[in-house]
């Protein structure tokens, strides 16, 4: 007599996740395969311009980015492996006698996702969730490279009477990845692709 196993949702949980974990690795191994039989392009991430303003006691960022995806995670974006890039945005005190003060570090994640059955890319806010859909690469990454209006800190969270520097820096995060894909990632510089860092005086 057969036995019906049944599933509880934490066994159902468990496998969907292995499978998932499966899938990236077997499209990993297929990009592998397929960049050892041609020229690779290496990413390219760069910050162009960078500025922010004080309004009503808010600093607000606007900057322009170019982005360049490597042939890795391009092909993995087009295998449905949604990519992220990340912004790191520093607040460097000024001081005069001793080294500067590295005071507030801020991070923002947008993500970027081809859909194959609509064949559209989504770019999308990490954080509040507002998301837009683009029918080229080229529009998706330029929309990504648009920064504007992004809140930073209030005026009242930094040091009175105090100068700042301000640094921006643009990157393809991994850490939204398993452990394993991570360690992977960590080997191939296809998948190390950051901007240098952007530097300004903050107007208060």
């Amino acid at each position: 007599m057969s036995q019906e196993v049944v599933l509880t949702d934490s066994m159902h949980k468990k496998i969907m996740k292995n499978l998932k974990f499966l899938m990236l690795i077997s499209i990993f191994f297929a990009i592998n395969a397929s960049a050892q039989m041609r020229p690779n392009h290496e990413g390219y991430f760069d910050v162009r311009s960078a500025n922010s303003v004080l309004v009503d006691k808010t600093h607000i960022l606007d900057a322009r980015l170019q982005l360049f995806l490597s042939d890795e995670a391009l092909n993995a974006l087009n295998s449905g492996v949604a990519l992220t890039i990340e912004l790191n945005v520093e607040f460097i005190r000024v001081r005069r006698f001793l080294p500067d003060d590295k005071e507030i570090e801020l991070s923002f994640q947008f993500e970027l996702e081809y859909k194959p059955l609509s064949q559209r890319y989504i770019v999308r806010d990490a954080v509040n969730g507002a998301q837009d859909s683009y029918a080229t690469l080229f529009s998706a990454l330029n929309r990504l490279g648009r920064i504007q209006n992004l809140f930073l800190v209030n005026e009242d969270e930094l040091s009175s009477n105090s100068e700042y520097r301000m640094r921006l820096q643009a990157l393809l995060s991994t850490k939204q990845y398993s452990a394993p894909l991570r360690m992977l990632f960590f080997w191939r510089s296809q998948w190390d692709i950051k901007s240098e860092w952007y530097e300004w005086q903050l107007q208060r």
